[in-house]
């Protein structure tokens, strides 16, 4: 018998070993099956108005969608229908910061104070100081919002936020760990990030990311600010009772939040992450996981997925991918509220990862507000501890009041009975609590399901 060669059997092998590969490969939803996920959360448990659902694998890229641009809207929803992306801008940004480090303008061991006026104080810890990595990485040990944002309309709670007092909360700030020390979620960080990176390239956020992503990839309805054409095909954000609510204005934390993107436009950006197409920015793509920059990389189900969400006052986004199975999914809903769809993109990628059961989709309850007495409103106004040790203010606007914690968005409540109050834009909602002789002494904050007890401390 005549002995097989060497390279025949590495042939064989390398043969046995893709087929195996490709046998383990997971069998992405059909569209029928991701339709009836989607009919069910909007039809059933009302936790959108409008869903699509991008899918990139093999085979090809393809588009799911059901509902509506906005309630009473007859046009059907598309992979070009626009929402705002939230969070998942920070990846883009990231790319930025990756791409400059591709071609030297910048290192990622780069302190951030240097690319800032000398003016402006960035805190340091131990002497050691912020760099790029550590604002794209979520290590800097800045706080997640700024705590002085104090919007004139909670409804559009960054749109008056200038650089100016960006400036002065990072130049007043002390940080209480050292930089590094853990992981600590902060959109402060990704915005400043952004601006950074535009000083040193000497061009406004939007056009920097225009110049170095959007444009190289083709992604025309990818921006900050909204063509005509974009708006024509714009998703009417929902709030908590899937009102509609303002979109959003993001002021100086624009490079954390200020995107607005299409599913086709994310899935060709998915399709460069694959290596689907080629791309001037491969080396950057890959970089970023390394480390990993912006994206969160976990193993949800048993499959390792790359992946980035986000969620502004009327939308919820996701965008992720299976780098092994070379699979990717984008999900943008045009509510704000209610349960996340990170649990539908999961489950595309891998139908080991179980949907949102009935207890995590109750639709949301009707609330209506009721006048009450202005020395009822003015009793509940003063200052609050969470457990937590986070300060909050309760102030009084006319015939509701406003809860301002520190380093979040100031929410706007409603009143339903003489104790108990409701906000708009997100499924949040106050108790106040009184003593046996009448005194206000804390506050029950309930959200999403959860109540936390808030001490009065004035």
């Amino acid at each position: 018998m005549k002995a097989t060669s060497p390279a025949l059997i590495a042939i064989l092998i390398l043969t046995l070993v893709l087929q195996a590969a490709g046998a383990r490969s997971p069998v992405l939803p059909s569209d029928s099956d991701i339709r009836e996920i989607l009919v069910e959360r909007i039809d059933k448990y009302k936790q959108s108005v409008g869903i699509v659902v991008g899918v990139i694998e093999p085979a090809g890229r393809r588009v799911v969608t059901y509902g509506k641009l906005a309630a009473g809207d007859p046009r059907a929803l598309d992979g070009d229908t626009v929402f705002e992306i939230g969070s998942i801008t920070k990846v883009f940004t990231s790319l930025v910061l990756a791409d400059m480090v591709e071609h030297h303008e910048v290192e990622l061991t780069d302190p951030a104070a240097t690319y800032l006026p000398s003016e402006v104080q960035l805190p340091q810890r131990d002497g050691q100081a912020i760099t790029l990595q550590d604002l794209a990485t979520h290590r800097s040990g800045l706080p997640r919002m700024p705590s002085n944002v104090d919007p004139v309309d909670p409804s559009n709670p960054y749109a008056d936020y200038p650089l100016q007092r960006l400036y002065a909360f990072l130049s007043s700030y002390r940080l209480p760990r050292n930089i590094d020390a853990r992981f600590e979620y902060s959109n402060l960080g990704g915005a400043l990030l952004g601006h950074v990176l535009e000083r040193r390239a000497g061009l406004d956020y939007e056009t920097l990311v225009e110049t170095r992503v959007t444009k190289p990839l083709h992604m025309a309805n990818t921006r900050v600010a909204l063509t005509e054409e974009m708006k024509s095909h714009l998703a009417v954000g929902h709030a908590y009772g899937l009102e509609p609510t303002p979109n959003w204005d993001l002021g100086a934390l624009v490079a954390a939040g200020g995107l607005h993107s299409t599913a086709n436009d994310l899935l060709t950006f998915l399709s460069a992450h694959l290596g689907y197409v080629e791309s001037p920015l491969a080396k950057a793509m890959a970089s970023m996981v390394d480390v990993p920059l912006a994206w969160f990389v976990e193993s949800p189900g048993g499959r390792r997925i790359v992946f980035h969400d986000g969620t502004t006052g009327g939308y919820r986004c996701f965008l992720g991918y299976d780098p092994q199975a070379r699979t990717g999914v984008v999900v943008l809903s045009n509510s704000g509220t209610g349960a996340s769809i990170d649990d539908i993109a999961l489950h595309v990628l891998n139908d080991n990862v179980p949907l949102r059961g009935a207890r995590d989709l109750v639709p949301p309850k009707a609330r209506k507000q009721v006048e009450i007495e202005s020395q009822v409103l003015d009793a509940y106004t003063g200052s609050y501890r969470f457990a937590s040790s986070q300060m909050a203010t309760v102030s009084r606007n006319g015939s509701h009041l406003y809860l301002h914690a520190e380093g979040e968005v100031k929410l706007a409540f409603y009143p339903e009975s003489n104790q108990q109050f409701f906000a708009k834009i997100m499924d949040a909602q106050i108790t106040f609590v009184r003593d046996a002789d009448g005194h206000v002494r804390e506050l029950l904050f309930h959200r999403n399901g959860a109540t936390e007890r808030v001490k009065r401390v004035d």
